[in-house]
């Protein structure tokens, strides 16, 4: 490619003729001096009186990466990359082509002076909440210089933002700290609410199990009362107290029919005989009538 174009280059010097590519623009001078631009297209040069081409320049849209190793206000070493893209302009070309010998360095040297004058007034954290005012403050300050030289800057990226390694596991480290905390706060208050709502229904349980009590104990009484009341019609000469007795060994004998019928109980000594239901009808007859006596100096 390289040997064609020069072959080509040979056969328009010796033909007078030039010719410039799409997008391109070349540097004409007469006897060394600047004369014109040239456009895309095929042009006359007549190097017998002295005008040649000078070089080309590209109007495409260029862009430059640029990494800058700068310090944050919290004392943080970050490398900030920069892309900076931009262009010659056709109607600028001349300052273009002969006021800058190397476009690139000059960019690059500009993008260096702004990333150091603006990151070490931020936060490390700021820094990467304000990527948007540092490429702007960039694109500002080249816009001023290069377009006196005939270059606009299209748009300028800060793409990104890299701390230190140790710095990066140390941030890591930290979100995964904040994390933890906000997880182990979350699973506590979810123990709390478990153990409130299980309190709650423990407390709930009690108190309708007592309710079922209550309302057992009065089943009991009531038909304790009513089978006294029955006996007592139907048998004439027996009193309440005669009627309670015979309840009492009634359940006595019930009490060690289930007992015997459990095969997993245990060995229970009770007292067994029919005068140990009497004896235990006069304790429970003592209690109650002792109960009574205490409850009447207070009425009082």
């Amino acid at each position: 490619m390289i040997i064609l174009q020069t072959g080509t280059y040979r056969m328009g010097n010796l033909l007078c003729c030039a010719q410039v590519d799409q997008s391109t623009v070349a540097i004409k001078e007469t006897f060394g001096k600047f004369d014109d631009v040239l456009e895309p297209g095929c042009h006359f040069l007549p190097w017998c009186l002295g005008s040649q081409i000078a070089g080309y320049l590209s109007l495409r849209l260029q862009q430059l990466d640029v990494r800058c190793e700068t310090k944050t206000k919290d004392n943080v070493f970050v490398n900030v990359v920069a892309s900076i893209q931009y262009r010659a302009l056709a109607d600028k070309a001349s300052d273009a082509f002969y006021r800058l010998s190397n476009t690139r360095t000059q960019i690059q040297a500009y993008v260096f002076d702004v990333i150091r004058a603006t990151v070490p007034k931020l936060n490390l954290d700021d820094a990467f909440e304000q990527k948007n005012e540092i490429a702007k403050a960039v694109e500002d300050e080249l816009e001023k210089a290069m377009s006196a030289y005939g270059y606009e800057i299209v748009q300028t990226l800060i793409v990104d933002i890299e701390p230190d390694e140790h710095v990066k596991r140390a941030m890591n480290e930290i979100n995964a700290a904040a994390r933890l905390r906000v997880a182990a706060n979350e699973k506590a208050e979810a123990e709390k609410i478990i153990q409130i709502k299980r309190a709650e229904g423990d407390a709930e349980s009690k108190y309708l199990a007592g309710l079922g009590i209550a309302r057992q104990r009065q089943a009991i009484v009531d038909g304790l009362r009513d089978s006294v009341l029955g006996f007592s019609v139907n048998v004439p000469g027996t009193s309440a107290k005669d009627v309670l007795d015979m309840v009492l060994i009634t359940q006595y004998f019930d009490t060690m029919k289930e007992i015997g019928a459990t095969s997993k109980s245990s060995a229970v000594f009770i007292p067994h005989g029919p005068g140990a239901v009497r004896d235990v009808a006069e304790q429970i007859r003592d209690g109650l009538l002792q109960a009574s006596a205490h409850q009447q100096p207070n009425l009082l």
